[in-house]
């Protein structure tokens, strides 16, 4: 079973969160959006870095868009 790791958003930077994904983990991360919580489901198959949101499912061929995403989204600490 993959392992899960759930963080809040900003808590770790995009080099932890996308060694964690290229390691097996899916990542749960708890953002604030429109004054309301939400989780966003961070995962890597393999070939393809996903973000699935509550509206919308990000695919990300390269690990640089996939890095480019978490900082443009709040997901990774500002560095």
């Amino acid at each position: 079973m993959t392992e899960v790791l759930r963080v809040d958003a900003g808590e770790l930077s995009a080099d932890e969160l996308i060694d964690a994904l290229n390691d097996g983990q899916r990542i749960l991360v708890d953002v604030e959006v429109a004054g309301g919580s939400h989780e966003i489901v961070l995962r890597y198959d393999g070939e393809t870095y996903h973000c699935d949101t509550p509206t919308n499912l990000h695919r990300h061929a390269e690990e640089s868009e996939m890095r480019s995403c978490l900082d443009q989204m709040g997901y990774a600490a500002a560095e």
